[in-house]
């Protein structure tokens, strides 16, 4: 601008510039405290100095308290990985009862992050920005909220049709139920041909039998599986946000 070398960004920039915030380091840790994102506008050429200070706020999505409270509930902890400076994550997590904070990291730190976090066993990821599809591909679950970008969706295995973080916990109840749908319908399976199989073996199950006896094991395991489409979530889970 003018021959003036301008940048915007963060307090990591700062630092990298080796500029001190001056007179307003205590307007930034005010507003930090209150859980703004900051954001700082600097002069890198030809004199290096400190312009000014934008501070923005976010607010908390109706359903994201309830997600947590339910994650919880379920014996999953949470942890918040995020960009933010650490008084507004710190602020978030607090509000939400987050259990760990990961604050002011880089999105192949997010993906690091995870991968520690994997070493104590299953973790799933929730995210929507660019920023997020490292730690989405890392993830064992990668779950990517609907309005999202387009490669947090393609990172994910899991994609939510809206952005209500109350889908989260919904998602992983109806992924149990699934699974435990495929359980008994396997059982079910192996049972019809084990007790079968040695009597057609033996010649002791007419072929009219059999037939009817295999068309009743593949309408009962479809017609298990059917009941899956009874499922709805709570009240809380279906209101939008």
């Amino acid at each position: 601008v003018e021959h003036r070398q301008l940048a915007l960004g963060n307090r990591r920039l700062l630092d990298e510039s080796g500029l001190h915030a001056g007179d307003l380091a205590s307007k930034a840790q005010a507003w930090e405290a209150e859980g703004r994102t900051l954001s700082w506008l600097i002069e890198q050429a030809p004199k290096p100095q400190v312009l000014g200070l934008f501070a923005f706020g976010d607010s908390l999505k109706p359903g994201a308290e309830y997600a947590i409270r339910a994650l919880h509930g379920k014996g999953i902890s949470s942890h918040l990985l995020t960009g933010d400076n650490r008084g507004s994550a710190k602020v978030v997590a607090e509000a939400l009862g987050i259990d760990d904070v990961h604050a002011e990291v880089l999105p192949a730190d997010k993906a690091a992050t995870v991968g520690q976090l994997k070493r104590d066993g299953v973790v799933a990821m929730v995210g929507d920005g660019i920023n997020d599809a490292p730690a989405l591909a890392a993830a064992d679950i990668g779950i990517a909220m609907g309005g999202g970008t387009d490669v947090a969706m393609q990172a994910a295995g899991i994609t939510l049709m809206r952005g209500d973080p109350r889908l989260v916990p919904a998602a992983l109840e109806i992924s149990r139920k699934t699974y435990a749908k495929i359980r008994q319908n396997l059982f079910w399976a192996f049972i019809y041909n084990l007790i079968g199989i040695p009597l057609a073996a033996f010649g002791l199950l007419n072929p009219v039998l059999a037939g009817a006896a295999m068309a009743l094991s593949s309408v009962s395991v479809v017609s298990n599986a059917l009941w899956l489409k009874t499922w709805k979530p709570s009240d809380d889970q279906q209101e939008a946000p």
